[in-house]
């Protein structure tokens, strides 16, 4: 069989064998996959409508600084705001896939002083956060954990995102990607923020 025959016969197959060796090379490419199969909804995020249906537990608090070092609160200050936590990394293309939803719903919310973004980089240098952050003309705060985070909160799965109530309840918790853009979520937090 000469190889333009084999091409011919075979040319879907080598076509999904590239674009699965390109998906695994190239974290932009893999996060824009993720971030088309987040358009479809079913990754959508939902808070519960209450703390006990969701079966989740005060917070433990944590210490955290913003990226110069500048500004250092621990989350019980925040006390008396929602808390909308998210923990990634520039290097992780499920990150990547969600920020920009989580870039519209600050975008929507950043006036808002019952409301307190907590992006926190696991990056090795917070300095690479932060390029990439102003290399994709994102807004969003950027923070790093400067104490132990409990387990309970985050576990060395990124994404993962977290929202505390304003007693500090955790009321969603969510471990991988999903999308924050959404009317439907926007909603729930603007609700919490009247409970």
């Amino acid at each position: 069989m000469t190889m333009k025959k084999y091409i011919k016969q075979n040319w879907t197959s080598i076509l999904l064998a590239l674009f699965v060796i390109i998906m695994l090379a190239s974290p932009d490419v893999k996060s824009w996959v993720l971030r088309q199969l987040m358009l479809t909804g079913l990754f959508n995020a939902k808070i519960e409508s209450k703390a006990s249906d969701a079966g989740y537990q005060k917070a433990v608090d944590f210490d955290f600084a913003n990226a110069n070092d500048a500004v250092k609160q621990n989350t019980s200050t925040l006390r008396g705001k929602v808390v909308f936590i998210n923990f990634w990394a520039s290097w992780c293309p499920p990150c990547r896939a969600e920020l920009p939803s989580i870039e519209k719903f600050y975008g929507r919310v950043k006036n808002n002083k019952n409301i307190f973004f907590l992006i926190v980089s696991e990056d090795d240098a917070l300095s690479v956060a932060a390029q990439f952050l102003h290399r994709n003309d994102y807004t969003i705060p950027l923070y790093r954990a400067t104490s132990i985070v409990p387990g309970f909160l985050y576990n060395g799965v990124l994404p993962t995102t977290i929202v505390l109530d304003k007693d500090g309840n955790v009321r969603y918790k969510h471990e991988g990607f999903a999308n924050y853009g959404t009317e439907n979520f926007l909603t729930q937090i603007e609700d919490l923020t009247k409970e």
